[in-house]
């Protein structure tokens, strides 16, 4: 049986900020792993493109609050910049 992912230890080279921002990516970055994973079975980050992080902004934060996609954006962006790719997301 193989672990699950780890996403704090992935997000970790990218983290900065006070702890409570860290934690909030964190949760943030497991629910996006868990919503693409229900949705296309794709469990880590590194299976994921750009379509799964749009469809996830796009469609699972339609009725969030502008606040709450900017913060989620953010976490977006991080992930992103953790896997090396250029990707340019707008809300």
């Amino acid at each position: 049986m193989s672990k699950p992912f780890d996403i704090e230890l992935f997000l970790s080279a990218v983290l900065t900020g006070s702890h409570a921002t860290r934690q909030r990516h964190v949760r943030q970055a497991k629910i996006i792993q868990a919503e693409i994973a229900d949705r296309w079975q794709r469990q880590t980050p590194w299976a994921w493109h750009k379509k799964h992080m749009d469809w996830f902004l796009e469609h699972r934060l339609r009725r969030r609050s502008e606040a709450t996609q900017y913060y989620y954006l953010l976490t977006v962006r991080l992930l992103a910049c953790r896997l090396q790719k250029t990707w340019v997301f707008n809300l």
